[in-house]
């Protein structure tokens, strides 16, 4: 009898081991952090702890997650890569040259993981704080040799078929010279209702198979407020994610794929804005809570996974010699340099100095970048890889060849 069991145990364990890594994903949350380096994390962690009164840090809706790994971005042509080609690695597994969306480096044409996931029959979602348009969305919809082409970039969004777009708008919606057709009539055409704001949201999504979510005027708008500027009923990254989840899912759902974008971290780096960086790192992760909340009721069959196509800014939490850090001296700053003179700029820089937070470049670096995941296949992105290796691994978790 003891025999007998021991044969049971023995042929059972392996089979309910398998059947557990072969959980495929069926929802999926992918995340990009842009210009978020493991540093912005550190000091925005270091942040919340401060302004928590102790003396310590406290974790990021995604710094709890169970998988770290640590992804390396350079481009086909830089050691230091944009953001079209970093879009283009993390959504179509290719490198490209700098400046160059979806394409190859020949011009030939790659595919993104979004096309692949929805030819297997699950819906998409794409969204960002920026345009729809600019480099890492575009990455996941078009191909373009410059990433600068915006109206030829915007144009292959109607085609796409993708159930859910969100953002701040269309960069240069009717052309460089504003004397083209408006692609906001194109989507429309193709069938997509175009909502501004989160009451015709509401009012309107029981009527549509495909939508756009702007923000209220959101024609007229290309990105989302920074949060130091927000004002009460601005729409955030996180209500984009809601209304993803929300449009996307239902009973009997086939499942789904939603990109979001926290596009203004890099903005903030660009700029060497310290505590406008900080509340775009914290509203990401706000934005990674409500994927969070999605998991905790699907938890076998969710994957969220937490990136950056870059490092921007070359930033460091020690300015110069000493080992303090005085976050009171950025907490009395109320906006974002968009908004202040230069001498209210110099001023800021001075702040960040004297917080002994400092900023090597205004543009992106080399540095490696987190990798960060929880859920259905959540072990593929541990350790380190390429990004080209993310889109793979996605893939993978959900069971559909890459």
């Amino acid at each position: 009898m003891k025999r007998f069991f021991l044969t049971i145990i023995t042929v059972l364990v392996p089979l309910l081991l398998s059947a557990q890594q072969e959980q495929k994903a069926k929802y999926v949350f992918y995340f990009i952090g842009d210009g978020m380096g493991f540093n912005h994390v550190s000091i925005t962690e270091y942040w919340l702890g401060y302004t928590e009164g102790k003396f310590d840090s406290s974790p990021l809706s995604f710094t709890r997650f169970p998988i770290l790994g640590w992804a390396v971005t350079h481009s086909a042509s830089n050691l230091i890569t944009d953001s079209a080609a970093a879009g283009t690695a993390l959504s179509t597994g290719n490198k490209t040259d700098n400046g160059m969306l979806g394409v190859a480096p020949d011009s030939s044409e790659t595919e993104s993981i979004s096309y692949r996931i929805h030819d297997a029959g699950y819906k998409v979602g794409i969204s960002s704080t920026v345009g729809i348009n600019h480099a890492t969305p575009g990455a996941f919809y078009g191909h373009n040799t410059s990433r600068s082409n915006y109206y030829e970039i915007a144009s292959e969004l109607p085609e796409t078929g993708f159930e859910f777009f969100a953002g701040g708008g269309i960069i240069e919606s009717t052309g460089d010279d504003e004397d083209l057709p408006s692609v906001y009539d194109a989507i429309e055409a193709s069938g997509y209702i175009i909502a501004e704001g989160m009451e015709q949201f509401n009012s309107r999504k029981s009527e549509a198979k495909k939508m756009m979510l702007l923000q209220e005027n959101g024609r007229n708008r290309t990105e989302l407020p920074y949060a130091i500027d927000r004002k009460d009923g601005d729409m955030t990254q996180a209500d984009l994610v809601k209304a993803s989840i929300d449009f996307l899912y239902e009973d009997n759902c086939p499942g789904f794929f939603i990109m979001s974008e926290g596009g203004r971290i890099d903005w903030a780096s660009h700029a060497n804005d310290t505590k406008t960086m900080i509340l775009e790192t914290l509203s990401l992760s706000d934005a990674v809570a409500e994927a969070v909340k999605f998991y905790n009721e699907h938890p076998d069959e969710t994957l969220i996974v937490v990136t950056a196509d870059h490092e921007t800014g070359g930033l460091t939490m020690s300015w110069k010699k000493g080992y303090n850090v005085y976050f009171d001296r950025i907490e009395g700053i109320s906006r974002s340099k968009d908004f202040a003179d230069d001498d209210e700029r110099e001023e800021m820089d001075e702040l960040s100095h004297e917080a002994h937070i400092g900023w090597t470049t205004s543009d992106h670096s080399g540095a490696n970048v987190p990798v960060f995941a929880i859920g259905a296949g959540s072990e593929l992105f541990s350790g380190r890889m390429d990004n080209t290796e993310i889109p793979v691994k996605i893939c993978e978790a959900m069971g559909i060849e890459f």
